[in-house]
C-alpha cells in the first residue's frame, strides 16, 4: 500500500461525518469499517485509536477522526481527518438553523426525527457491543462491565466512581499478585 492521500482522507471522514446520525459513538463501525477495509489501520489499531480518543478530552469523534489521521499522516493527516470528519456536521447543523424553526411543528419532520432516533441507539450500541466482546475476556472482566452498566444507566452513578472503584480495585488486586509472587 502507498501512501494515502490527504484528500482520500479527507473524502472518508467527510463520506464518515455526513452519513452518521447519532454522535461519536455511532461514527465508530464506520471508521472502522472504511479504515480496515482500506487496509488503512488494522482492527486492533483501531481498538487502540478507539481507547485513546476516548480518554482524551474533547469530542469523540474529532478525537478519532485526529488519531487515525495521525497513525496514517502525521499532522496533516490530524488536521484533514478532523476537518472532514467536523465539515458535513457544521453545514448540516447550519442549514437546519436557518430552516428547522419554520418546519419544527410540521408532523412529517417531526415523525422523521422519531424514525432516526432508533437506528441512532443501534449504530451506539454496534461500536459498545464490539468493543464490550474484545475487551473482557474472562467471567469476572464482564461482571465488571455489568455491574458499570446497571450503575450508571439505572442507578445513576457517576461514571468518574466507577472508574476511580475500578482502578483502585485493579492495583489492589496487582499488588496481591505482586506479594504472593515473592
Amino acid at each position: 500500500m502507498g501512501q494515502v492521500s490527504l484528500w482520500n482522507l479527507f473524502c472518508v471522514f467527510a463520506k464518515v461525518g455526513a452519513f452518521t446520525i447519532g454522535g461519536g459513538y455511532a461514527m465508530l463501525p464506520l471508521i472502522e469499517e472504511e479504515m480496515t477495509k482500506r487496509g488503512w489501520i488494522s482492527a486492533e489499531d483501531i481498538q487502540d485509536i478507539i481507547v485513546l480518543a476516548q480518554s482524551a478530552p474533547g469530542i469523540l469523534a474529532v478525537n478519532m477522526a485526529i488519531y487515525t489521521g495521525h497513525k496514517i499522516r502525521g499532522l496533516k493527516g490530524s488536521i484533514v481527518s478532523a476537518v472532514g470528519a467536523v465539515l458535513p456536521s457544521l453545514v448540516i447543523i447550519l442549514l437546519i438553523a436557518m430552516f428547522f424553526t419554520e418546519f419544527k411543528e410540521n408532523d412529517i419532520v417531526r415523525r422523521i426525527f422519531q424514525g432516526v432516533r432508533p437506528a441512532a441507539v443501534a449504530l451506539i450500541l454496534v461500536p459498545a457491543v464490539r468493543m464490550a466482546r474484545s475487551g473482557c475476556k474472562s467471567w469476572w472482566t464482564w461482571a465488571i462491565a455489568a455491574a458499570s452498566l446497571l450503575g450508571v444507566a439505572f442507578l445513576k452513578v457517576s461514571p468518574i466512581w466507577i472508574i476511580l472503584v475500578t482502578l483502585s480495585v485493579a492495583v489492589c488486586i496487582s499488588l496481591i499478585r505482586q506479594k504472593k509472587e515473592r
